[in-house]
């Protein structure tokens, strides 16, 4: 069953009574604030957790100890407030003894009103330096040396990254080296779109950075442990916005190294699957993707040269392995319904040489 199809929602049973539809509401409520209190307790969250409070980036850090700061403020004016109100409510309650006669009123008190005009300004105050701090922190603008660029682009429905520094495109999952200290090196990632407007966002790592057409954005990244973080475009950008996931690979710096020379190689030419490779030339594929050693150069979609270097397809739509691929090749749109990849035609012989090849490139 395609990953779209086994993720709809089932139809409701019956209608919900009153105090069910409170308690359902209640949930609904609190389960943001529960899922952070789980991610802030626990200190060996899966690399899979998406909880804003379980940075492992600086930026994250910082957006973390910010967003505590104001939570914390808002918390006490809440706290106030409820207790005068409620106070209020239990010492002036109406009591057996209470005639019907209006109580004594009360006009004007300067004390009151300078009270509640000037500690609301002090807030806002505080507040609007704490912001301007963290602001200024995250819009790093001195590189330290051995800082990683990286250019990240959106596309209906699927990321491209570019390392100038080492020529190499891939898709969908970035790898950048871990921060040790005394050596750092942060990422920087220059934000572009090909389309419309996406919004780049990994919580652990950074903030939500809007990706604009006709305009250049900027994000950095200073992860102080390896692992898998996940992530995805958080600007609704077209019918499969849902499957535009990110996948961010944090190395240790020996096994980055690794990986960029591994990327740097030209594609595997294998003899055993060389009919499968002559397929893939002889059709449209050339036209959109690019192949390093080979005559497919197009740039209108994802590099394939190290396919079976990832993990996913289609930007997360599912795992990458024979089958997935061959139901791809076969007619991506019923994986992800208006991919702008055309069903390419191939079928029978043609179609297992054609996923042969594809599998061999490594």
């Amino acid at each position: 069953m395609p990953f779209y199809r086994s993720h709809r929602c089932p139809e409701p049973r019956a209608r919900l009574g009153g105090l069910d539809a409170v308690r359902v509401g209640l949930v609904a409520l609190a389960s943001p604030l529960l899922f952070s209190a789980r991610a802030l307790a626990d200190d060996a969250a899966s690399t899979f957790d998406t909880g804003i409070f379980s940075g492992v980036s600086t930026p994250a850090i910082q957006i973390q100890t910010y967003s505590l700061g104001v939570v914390a403020i808002c918390a006490a004016i809440f706290v106030v407030v409820v207790g005068f109100g409620a106070w209020t409510v239990i010492r002036f309650r109406r009591r057996d003894e209470d005639d019907d006669r209006e109580p004594p009123q009360i006009y004007g008190s300067n004390s009151l009103e300078l009270a509640w005009t000037v500690i609301p300004l002090v807030i806002v105050f505080i507040l609007a330096l704490v912001t301007a701090r963290a602001i200024v922190e995250l819009q790093l603008d001195k590189r330290p040396a051995g800082w990683l660029a990286v250019t990240a682009v959106g596309h209906q429905w699927w990321w491209e990254f570019q390392y100038p520094e080492y020529g190499i495109t891939t898709a969908n999952e970035l790898h950048i080296p871990v921060n040790r200290p005394g050596a750092r090196r942060p990422t920087f990632l220059t934000l572009e779109s090909e389309d419309v407007i996406h919004s780049f966002w990994i919580p652990r790592l950074a903030g939500k950075t809007d990706i604009i057409p006709n305009r250049t954005n900027h994000l950095w990244f200073e992860p102080l442990q390896t692992g898998l973080y996940v992530g995805q475009c958080s600007e609704y950008c077209g019918t499969q916005h849902a499957n535009m996931l990110l996948r961010v690979y944090v190395h240790s710096p020996t096994d980055f190294e690794r990986w960029v020379r591994e990327q740097q190689r030209d594609a595997v030419s294998d003899p055993r699957v060389a009919d499968g490779r002559s397929v893939f030339l002889e059709t449209a594929c050339i036209n959109c993707h690019t192949v390093r050693g080979t005559v497919a150069t197009g740039q209108f979609g994802p590099d394939l040269t190290h396919l079976m270097s990832r993990q996913t397809l289609g930007a997360g739509v599912g795992t990458l392995d024979a089958k997935t691929l061959r139901a791809w090749v076969l007619n991506p749109d019923h994986l992800k319904p208006g991919v702008r990849m055309p069903a390419m035609g191939v079928e029978g012989e043609s179609l297992d040489q054609l996923v042969s090849y594809l599998l061999s490139l490594k």
